[in-house]
């Protein structure tokens, strides 16, 4: 039995991690899926892996998946405790030094993202409902929840935070990428991932959030990765 550590991204709370811990549960592991402190002004990138870090208390066994923003937190955890392996899913990939404030502009997201919209038809300079840019592929009710109840407000400190890490943890690493996703296209995500850890990623269906509209593959795909370790 493995312990899955499921670290979420900005403004938002663990809660679209539950089709996903449900699928594992099944499996029969154990899942900890900690909200991060996103609404705290005062709380840095040391407050939210130390977040993750307490609740994973003295568990072993860990498989680190790290979404979105939460890219930024997955390897601070990693260089912390044992973990025996750490998914980037959809993740941003943080560089030594570098905020998450500055990365979209030190990786190239915006004419990236300008292109990807350009090729998809969506007129420059048009702003996309929130559903349709990072939920079109998650079932309907589930989007409407999310988008409901479950964003967060997100506080600004972290953003200004330099990434501490001098290098990438020495932890087995894998990349899986959401194929439809509006918001990290696919391409941008592929080539940060070669061109930042060495990695040739993987892909999956689904949009910005795979775990609402994909649980069962998402759980397959994990379970394949920690099948080879």
């Amino acid at each position: 039995m493995a312990t899955y550590v499921l670290i979420h991204g900005a403004a938002a709370d663990a809660w679209y991690w539950g089709p996903l811990a449900a699928e594992l549960r099944g499996r029969g592991h154990e899942v900890i899926a900690p909200d991060l402190p996103c609404r705290d002004e005062s709380a840095g990138l040391g407050a939210y892996a130390d977040a993750v870090v307490g609740a994973i208390g003295g568990r072993t066994e860990l498989v680190v998946v790290a979404h979105s923003f939460g890219g930024f937190t997955g390897p601070l955890v990693c260089a912390r405790v044992p973990v025996d392996l750490l998914v980037m899913l959809q993740a941003q990939i943080p560089a030594p030094g570098e905020t998450p404030g500055a990365w979209w502009d030190t990786t190239g997201y915006g004419g990236a993202r300008q292109e990807a919209d350009r090729q998809r038809g969506v007129p420059e300079g048009a702003e996309e409902d929130p559903v349709t840019l990072y939920l079109h592929d998650t079932p309907a009710e589930l989007a409407a929840e999310l988008m409901t109840h479950h964003q967060q407000p997100q506080a600004a400190a972290p953003f200004g935070d330099p990434w501490p890490l001098g290098a990438w943890p020495q932890v087995p690493t894998e990349v899986l990428l959401s194929a439809g996703d509006r918001f990290f296209p696919v391409e941008f995500m592929r080539r940060l991932a070669v061109e930042r850890l060495g990695i040739e990623p993987d892909e999956m269906p689904g949009d910005h959030l795979p775990m609402l509209g994909h649980p069962e593959e998402l759980a397959e795909r994990l379970e394949a990765y920690r099948a080879q370790l």
